[in-house]
């Protein structure tokens, strides 16, 4: 028999929640996170629980409360509602389907099934009457890129905030309370336009550009020299470059954007003034970063803190492993953390498999993760 979480699992699939990602490209009938939002919500709500839909337009997230008068602390669960994009699946992204004892669907992994997990295993505790911990559920809009809905989430929440965070992104069901943030910087190079028949007259932006490429991947061999002790060195990506006017015009105007992952205690302005520092080293005077901000803050919640004690003790409580870990990627628990909600990353299902062709998540592992929330709403 399929348990009540697959069964959500494979609701939640079958609607479309893709980001949009700043493309023009995507259908309008599979963008957007507010079909699947209006679907938890109207779920939620069917469970007796204070639900609402926030946010504008077509990306939009949820949030819902269970509260209880003996409660042991207040915790927030936050699922992400949208997906990456379709392109490429060698599956139907919409339609799960289940084999070999996994789910696959675009979002089945990522992160769908801990979202599943937990409203089944809320409804068992709230028929149970044994809820002891105040719950925030979210289910926020546009992890995948700007996270948006933790803003709206932010704001909608005000100065009533639970005492710490659970993430569900895929992590084989191990707690895991460190990750690498994210910095995205603008370097820009600017030229003197003329006929490309006599280039010397000019100054070539994208000439300046590819010196610029070489001094970031200098320091990116340079941040590998001073790894944390945890998770290792932080890296620098130079993933889009443009520029340009035409085939016989020298271009003026050049540009890159980079990706730099940041370790805890590092901030975007830290990371504006390595690149800055990096550009005059390198006599790149006609050069400037344009841009330079935190997309994901890092997290660094330390091994005894209240949200790490209560995922372990729910752990062993369903006769599971509760070893440590970290992620390799970065989450909105980060984001949360550094607005003053720490906490951890769990999910079930593997990050190997999140955004690819043939998406799936183990079915086992849904089920496992159902039964952790409920220890852990249990206040086990």
């Amino acid at each position: 028999m399929t348990s009540r979480a697959v069964q959500y699992l494979r609701d939640y699939v079958a609607i479309p929640s893709v980001n949009p990602m700043d493309r023009e490209d995507l259908a309008a009938s599979i963008t957007g996170e507010r079909r699947y939002a209006e679907h938890l919500c109207e779920q939620l709500r069917r469970l007796q629980l204070d639900a609402q839909v926030i946010g504008e337009g077509d990306r939009s997230s949820v949030v819902a409360r269970a509260e209880t008068s003996d409660a042991t602390d207040s915790i927030l669960v936050a699922s992400h509602l949208d997906t990456v994009p379709v392109d490429g699946m060698e599956i139907s992204p919409f339609d799960p389907k289940i084999a070999d004892d996994r789910l696959f669907g675009r979002g089945s992994c990522d992160t769908k099934g801990g979202m599943a997990a937990l409203v089944a295993a809320l409804e068992r505790v709230l028929q149970r009457g044994t809820l002891r911990r105040n719950l925030t559920l979210v289910g926020e809009a546009d992890e995948e890129l700007g996270s948006r809905g933790v803003a709206d989430v932010l704001a909608h929440l005000g100065a009533d905030r639970p005492d710490w965070v659970l993430a569900t992104e895929p992590t084989e069901l191990r707690v895991a309370n460190c990750h690498k943030g994210i910095a995205l910087a603008r370097i820009a190079t600017h030229g003197i336009s003329c006929h490309s028949s006599d280039p010397d007259v000019g100054r070539n932006a994208l000439g300046e550009l590819a010196r610029v490429v070489l001094a970031c991947e200098e320091l990116n061999r340079e941040l590998a020299e001073r790894p944390d002790p945890v998770l290792g060195p932080a890296t620098l990506s130079v993933n889009l470059a443009g520029g340009g006017h035409a085939p016989n015009i020298v271009p003026d105007h050049a540009w890159l954007q980079l990706d730099r992952r940041l370790l805890p205690g590092e901030s975007s302005e830290d990371v504006q003034r390595e690149l800055e520092q990096t550009l005059h080293r390198h006599g790149l005077e006609h050069t400037r970063v344009e841009e330079c901000r935190t997309e994901k803050g890092p997290l660094a919640t330390p091994d005894g803190h209240p949200s790490v004690r209560a995922c372990r003790s729910a752990l062993r409580a369903c006769g599971r492993p509760d070893a440590l870990a970290t992620a390799a990627f970065s989450t909105d628990a980060g984001v949360l953390a550094t607005h003053g909600i720490p906490g951890v990353v769990m999910g079930p299902g593997s990050i190997l498999r999140a955004h690819t062709a043939k998406e799936f998540v183990e079915i086992d592992q849904v089920e496992a993760m159902t039964e952790f929330f409920v220890a852990l709403l249990e206040g086990a």
